[in-house]
């Protein structure tokens, strides 16, 4: 599986399970919702830097996005 794919998959996932709309998340983050879209479906590949910010957003560590499963 590409590592966007993941990616995307670990973000949907764990912004779901707390309760997050795209909309709602991509405020928290502080990166536009469209993008946030576009990561989820692995049409974007984000710098580590977009990647920390989505993680913090989440309270999760970086490395949990990246999780291959």
């Amino acid at each position: 599986m590409d590592i966007r794919e993941c990616l995307g998959r670990n973000l949907r996932r764990l912004r779901e399970a707390k309760g997050l709309s795209q909309e709602k998340f991509a405020f928290e983050a502080h990166i536009h919702r469209t993008y946030i879209s576009d990561i989820e479906r692995g049409a974007r590949n984000p710098t580590i830097t977009i990647v920390q910010k989505l993680a913090d957003a989440l309270g999760v560590a970086a490395s949990d996005l990246l999780v291959i499963n």
